[in-house]
């Protein structure tokens, strides 16, 4: 983890190929089966960056957690994320969320992608 951080600071160094703030509203639904479970919608600020080695983002804001049949809840969220391009149609990215709560709760997502 602290190298994919060291490597998002070092492609945060060249010259911005795309860089400023930015507003994120996502809604993420789940189901068991054909059950519909819930879902959470964010509501994010957040700021991006990138080079031709990579890019960057962090972003942070309130998201409503609603089960189904269940109560609604409002909790801070934060993402922080950004992909390396390993060669010119190969990246690797990577994603750490969080929710700020009694007990803080964290996800991580990683991959690569290859473009034709």
């Amino acid at each position: 983890m602290k190298k994919f951080i060291a490597i998002l600071s070092v492609a945060a160094l060249g010259t911005p190929a795309l860089a400023g703030p930015y507003v994120n509203v996502e809604n993420n639904s789940g189901f068991s089966g054909s059950d519909f479970t819930g879902h959470t919608t964010d509501f994010h600020l957040g700021y991006e960056s990138g080079n031709e080695v990579g890019s960057y983002y962090v972003q942070f804001g309130p998201s409503v957690f609603a089960p189904d049949g269940g109560v609604e809840e409002t909790k801070l969220t934060g993402k922080l994320g950004g992909s390396i391009n390993a060669t010119d149609r190969v990246s690797v990215y990577g994603e750490i969320a969080a929710t700020f709560d009694d007990v803080n709760a964290y996800g991580t997502k990683v991959g690569v992608k290859y473009s034709f």
